[in-house]
Parts: C-alpha cells; structure tokens; sequence
C-alpha cells in the first residue's frame, strides 16, 4: 500500500473546500481568514489569504464549473469570491440572519446556494443580473433549532437540510426567473419556494450530514447517535433501511452510489 502524504496545514482547520481539478485547497485555520493553498511538484505552497469576514468562517464551497468560491462565517455575512487575474475578488451577500451562518454549499448548476444557519433557517442566495449583486430569500419557521448540513439534488430544486432538532427535511427552492418550469410529468418545479417536501424523523438525537445519490433517488443523512439512514422515495412514498455503526458519533456523509 503507497504511503499517505501528511502536511499540517493549521493546528485546527474548521472547514475546506477544494479546487475543481484539486490541485488547490481553501480552509480557514480557525478564524476570520480562508487560506489558499496549491501542491507544487512535492510542497504545499500558501498562495492567497482572503480576509473580509469578521469572525471565524464556518462554511466554504468552491463551484466546479465557474470557479467560484463562496464562505459563510459566524459574523452572519457571505462572500462570493471571484478570481481576477491573480487575486480574489469577494462581493457581499446579505443573508438576513440574526444568528451565525453555519454551513453553505452550491447548487448543481451554480446559479444558487444555500446557506443554513444558527437562526433555524436556511438562506436560498441567487445573483441578480439587473442589480448585479447577490441577494437571498430565507426558508423560515421550519426548524427547530440549528441548520447543520445542506445537500442539493440532482434537479438543482429540492434542497435536503439536517438539523439539530433530529430532523432531515427537504425543501423546494423553486425561484421564478432563476429556475425554469420542467416537463409536465416533473413535480419538482410544481411547488413554492420554501415548501416543505419531506420531513424524517427518523433520528432521536443531533443530526449531522445529509448528502443524494447521484441518481437523486436515495437520501442518506447521519446522526449524532452512530446511525446512518437510507431513504428511498422521499417524495412520495419514503422507505428507509438504517445502518448501525459502533463508532463515535458520525459527523458527515461523504458520497453513495444507488
């Protein structure tokens, strides 16, 4: 088996995100800043720091097709950060929120992001060709406490959200002028934005990660408790199976195939 390559980036990292072809990674070493690093043949080498953000940035996603970077921080703001030439250009985000921003991720088709927050809410984020700007519309009084985790499906609509209430829901984000109308024998489009779809209760304690098959036919989150939970027709009619592990508590769910 090849050895793994280890580089201590910060004494703690509180969130990152990678490159589209991965040769650079965005962290933020716990506290108001997101470093970028880029592998050079056999080092890591710092080659931007980006620095707007007040408080410790919680969230970062980095878009695969447009190259764009967005970070969510405790300070309640957002940044989308766009490379001009060789430095980072960030535009603000309103997002409405009176408690921390906790976790952000884009849509399949980057023209959206979701943002979940402390606020029991969830910030929809679309740019604005008319004002040339970013603005949000928020999914509120759905929660029950903190938003954890965000997960896109397949249709750039449907938005899976994990909380610390024990609960993974799905919602449409649906926004006219932003979104089109699919075909007659698709449901997705048919509903408001902030509609819930699907609520699972499936979990007894915190709720982590949340993440689609690629298909966009299962859901799978992650408990506090050790368990993970396969749900199969969460539109209509949902079917679970769940899988007990013995290890700590699961923070995440990286990537399934079904």
């Amino acid at each position: 088996m090849a050895a793994v390559a280890i580089h201590q980036f910060a004494e703690c990292i509180t969130c990152h995100a990678w490159s589209p072809d991965q040769s650079m990674i965005a962290f933020c070493p716990n506290n108001h800043e997101v470093h970028i690093y880029k592998f050079f043949t056999d080092k890591w080498e710092k080659l931007h720091v980006l620095s707007k953000h007040d408080q410790m940035v919680s969230g970062i996603d980095w878009s695969k097709s447009s190259n764009k970077i967005v970070t969510v921080s405790h300070d309640r703001n957002s940044y989308v950060w766009t490379q001009e030439g060789s430095d980072w250009v960030p535009t603000l985000v309103i997002l409405k929120l009176n408690r921390a921003a906790l976790c952000v991720q884009w849509s399949p088709k980057e023209n959206k992001f979701a943002v979940g927050s402390g606020a029991k809410s969830v910030c929809i984020c679309y740019y604005e060709q008319e004002n040339n700007w970013w603005i949000s519309k928020v999914i509120r009084k759905k929660h029950e406490s903190s938003v954890t985790s965000l997960a896109w499906h397949p249709n750039n609509i449907y938005l899976a959200t994990s909380s610390t209430d024990g609960k993974c829901r799905v919602f449409s984000t649906f926004i006219k002028g932003v979104d089109t109308r699919g075909s007659k024998s698709s449901t997705s489009t048919d509903s408001k934005f902030g509609e819930q779809i699907a609520q699972l209760d499936l979990s007894s304690t915190w709720v982590f990660g949340v993440r689609w098959s690629p298909s966009g036919k299962t859901l799978a989150y992650a408990g506090h408790n050790s368990m993970i939970y396969f749900i199969d027709e969460v539109e209509s009619s949902p079917v679970a199976q769940n899988l007990a592990l013995r290890d700590l508590p699961l923070r995440d769910v990286g990537s399934f195939c079904l």
